[in-house]
């Protein structure tokens, strides 16, 4: 059974670039700077829960009306890093994927037309006036998109079992020019067997993205809430990013049977969380 929690979140995880204090300009340098000696900082779930506090009144409100001032700070090897929330950016970018995702009738219901147009009306507008506005966390719902996990290797992997209200922690974590070498050499072995596909569109998608942030910075893949959906059993044997590695690798070595099996694992594995979405 899944895990139970005291906090109901939704089943998201994450992608996320901290990026070092020097890649920012000041007057930010020196916000963040002061942000990340606060003796305690926000998790995912204060975020969630801030988010969906705004769907409460009514009409709800669709984006914050100002830009999160809130980061995930990590220390990397001495080394000052932070990951902004930028949460107003993302909810506007999300609004684009609600239309795929959601009947027409609960969307309307959940987020009424008027409140939908004037959404993208302010973020048009607000796009004309910083066209290179890029977010520095990336979401997914229900499932880790494959193509996260070419960006890592299982040694990077870390997991914690949850223990008493504390939830489990899954989690991997690599240096930037890590994650774009292993962007390219995916690429290559994957362009090299199959013309093209979902897999190399989601692989140039994400390779674009990272190299908008600086060198020095640092990736994190976080299951995030989706650890509140799978028991602790395949919590502690899913090794997902060592089975896609595999795959890769077995393609670029030219066996079509080996990398069939390494997908083979990882649709098993992932079955059971696209049954429970298929519940809900």
């Amino acid at each position: 059974m899944p895990k139970v929690s005291s906090v109901i979140v939704p089943y998201t995880c994450y992608l996320r670039v901290y990026e070092p204090l020097a890649a920012f300009p000041e007057p930010e340098r020196t916000h963040w700077a002061r942000y990340a000696r606060r003796p305690k900082h926000p998790s995912y779930q204060d975020e969630l829960r801030r988010s969906l506090a705004g769907l409460l009144p009514t009409p709800p409100v669709a984006v914050p009306v100002h830009e999160s001032d809130d980061a995930f700070v990590a220390d990397i090897d001495g080394v000052l890093c932070v990951c902004p929330w930028r949460t107003r950016l993302r909810a506007w970018q999300a609004m684009g994927d609600l239309a795929g995702e959601l009947p027409a009738p609960v969307l309307d219901a959940v987020l009424p037309p008027v409140v939908r147009r004037q959404t993208v009306a302010d973020y048009e507008r607000w796009l004309e006036r910083n066209p290179d506005a890029r977010p520095w966390i990336r979401t997914a719902r229900w499932q880790v998109p494959l193509n996260w996990f070419v960006l890592v290797s299982d040694e990077e992997r870390e997991y914690e079992k949850g223990s008493g209200e504390a939830p489990p922690v899954l989690r991997y974590r690599t240096p930037m020019v890590q994650a774009r070498r292993r962007v390219a050499r995916g690429l290559k072995a994957l362009r090299d067997a199959i013309d093209e596909g979902p897999m190399i569109d989601g692989l140039v998608d994400v390779g674009r993205w990272l190299e908008e942030f600086h060198p020095r910075s640092l990736v994190e893949l976080d299951y995030g809430g989706l650890v509140h959906a799978l028991p602790e059993e395949h919590l502690d044997g899913d090794h997902s990013a060592a089975d896609v590695a595999e795959g890769i690798d077995a393609l670029r070595g030219g066996d079509g049977a080996a990398a069939g099996e390494a997908y083979a694992r990882l649709v098993e594995r992932w079955r059971a969380v696209r049954d429970l979405q298929s519940a809900n």
